[in-house]
């Protein structure tokens, strides 16, 4: 029988052979995603020094404080003398770990196509969770486009929300002092996190100072759980693609939602889920299921780091990200079924156990997965077609909780029970909660033509009623423009919806020079004139590939 995992760094499993394996295991960072306590833990300043782990001390030179520290916009490799290494599309120096992997391209019309689809879904977001939610599924399968992922990620798990909830709750977390105890070891935990990526290669760079305000804010929101160190790598991914607030409330709902209880002091939710991916093993490969029970190799030895970091240390970076997509709209269905497909092409053959005698060298064929199984399209399509559904994992979570207390007791950590993804989420929101409302980031006076816009301003009051006295003079009928080209111009892709027409779906009227209303609807017709112009759903979804909102292009 194995043997728990306590919450000490460093502790392996077993003793003898087994003791020597989980060192070696470990060592690379699985136990390190425990607790940092103990002669490793947190260290209050002695007298007459200095606390470190504030912003301040993370600044670089005296000009620091003239730079914007809060944003994390632009590249830090120059300060680090990176500026001449090439960097890849995800923002790491060629050559890297992190850059490693063959990328499945995606051509740029079928992206396009995606971008359009995906800004409608964000547009209208409640009513497409409502009634399809499979297509959003889908589409997350498919990969989300990367100039939406910070955006959708943000929808999809509930951060959004969160943060609408809670507006200025980050920043008087962020003002706060913080806990010494954990401000230390966060600062040390720094620059481990992707080292190779241009935006925390620069020690106190801009990233670097983002992470370790998020990190920090953490500790303050939820103090009875503090810092554990596989939240630093998360929090990291997702300061690459949002800024700090937003990255903030996404790790909010990770930690409660998707993955509870993982990052507690004892860990004793990651090890139940190590009996439950090892019992859903004996299902999914039998063969595998049988070698790794023949060497006694506890579950917590190869997962640990898996599911903490949700694979965002172990895979490559295209794969980390379509995992991630799937991630924040399935749940952690996909993380076991990320586990399970690993496992299965490492082990899952006579042939590949007979190169694995012994303990050490199965957790190094673990440690060292082969680059086919984490290709992205090869793990990407296995994730999908392995069925293994929330049903069979939280019927295991059952049969594994009633055996822990059979054997340990009670869990002394009392987390929330998980959601299984983002309709899940949503569903549980207590109470009612503000409609998701896209907001463009460009906003124009009243009165002000959109730069590019080939529409016609509309002419003053004055000269409306000029122009409806020279008609009337003359005598000439009234001409109602033709239906056509009303629908064109209400249709103009890259322009505000012409100012002259009304707001109800009755029939536009167009003000040109030579056509005018009848004068005693000329009221009806200034009325929109005198209120600011709203921006049409088709003209929020052309702009909003360069400029939707500040998070919607943040690469």
């Amino acid at each position: 029988m194995r043997r728990p995992i306590g919450s000490a760094r460093g502790r392996g499993v077993g003793g003898g052979r087994a003791a020597e394996v989980a060192a070696g295991a470990q060592a690379a960072g699985a136990a390190g995603m425990a607790k940092s306590n103990g002669e490793n833990g947190p260290r209050a300043p002695a007298a007459g020094e200095s606390l470190s782990g504030t912003r301040e001390s993370l600044a670089q030179g005296p000009d620091a404080a003239t730079t914007d520290e809060l944003s994390s916009l632009g590249s830090d490799s120059e300060a680090n003398g990176f500026a001449e290494r090439r960097i890849d599309k995800f923002g790491f120096i060629v050559g890297s770990q992190g850059a490693e992997g063959a990328l499945e391209e995606v051509p740029l019309e079928v992206l396009r196509q995606r971008e359009s689809k995906w800004l409608d879904m964000l547009n209208n977001w409640d009513k497409w969770m409502a009634k399809k939610h499979k297509k959003i599924r889908l589409r997350c399968q498919k990969g989300i486009p990367p100039s939406l992922r910070g955006r959708a990620w943000q929808y999809l798990s509930g951060g959004k929300v969160k943060l609408q909830q809670n507006p200025g709750k980050f920043d008087e977390l962020d003002m706060s002092p913080g806990d010494p105890k954990w401000l230390d070891v966060i600062e040390r935990d720094l620059h481990r996190q992707f080292p190779f990526h241009e935006m925390f290669v620069s020690r106190g760079g801009h990233g670097q100072q983002d992470l370790f305000r998020v990190l920090k804010a953490y500790t303050l929101y939820r103090p009875e759980e503090g810092y554990c160190q596989a939240q630093a790598p998360i929090a990291a991914v997702l300061l690459m693609h949002m800024p700090a607030e937003q990255a903030f409330w996404c790790l909010v709902q990770i930690c409660e939602k998707y993955l509870p209880g993982y990052y507690s002091e004892k860990l004793e939710a990651i090890q139940l889920d190590g009996e439950i991916l090892f019992s859903l093993l004996q299902k999914v490969s039998p063969v595998a299921h049988k070698h790794l029970s023949r060497q006694k190799i506890d579950p917590l030895l190869y997962m640990t780091e898996w599911f903490m970091c949700a694979f965002s240390r172990t895979l490559p970076w295209s794969s980390v990200l379509r995992v991630w997509d799937m991630f924040f709209c399935e749940g952690v269905k996909i993380i076991f079924r990320v586990g399970l497909v690993l496992l299965k092409h490492a082990l899952g053959s006579p042939e590949k156990v007979k190169a694995c005698q012994g303990q050490y060298e199965t957790i190094e064929r673990l440690r060292s997965l082969s680059p086919k199984i984490m290709q992205e399209a090869f793990l990407v399509q296995e994730v999908v077609e392995l069925p293994v559904t929330e049903r069979q994992i939280e019927r295991e979570h059952l049969i594994q909780l009633r055996r822990w207390q059979e054997t340990r007791g009670e869990l002394q950590c009392r987390s929330p029970p998980r959601l299984h993804g983002a309709k899940a989420i949503l569903d549980a929101e207590p109470g009612p909660r503000p409609t998701l409302q896209p907001s463009p980031s460009i906003r124009l006076p009243p009165d002000a033509p959109l730069p590019g816009s080939k529409a016609k301003s509309k002419p003053s009051k004055q000269a409306q009623k000029e122009q409806q006295k020279q008609i009337k003079a003359r005598g000439q009928p009234e001409k109602p423009p033709a239906p056509d080209q009303a629908m064109v111009e209400a249709a103009a892709g890259d322009a505000y919806p012409p100012q002259h027409m009304p707001p109800n779906d009755s029939a536009p009227q167009v003000s040109a020079p030579q056509v005018s209303a009848p004068q005693d609807s000329a009221p009806q017709a200034s009325a929109p004139q005198d209120s600011a112009p709203q921006v049409s759903t088709h003209h929020r979804s052309q702009e909003s590939l360069t400029s939707q909102e500040s998070e919607d292009t943040y690469l």
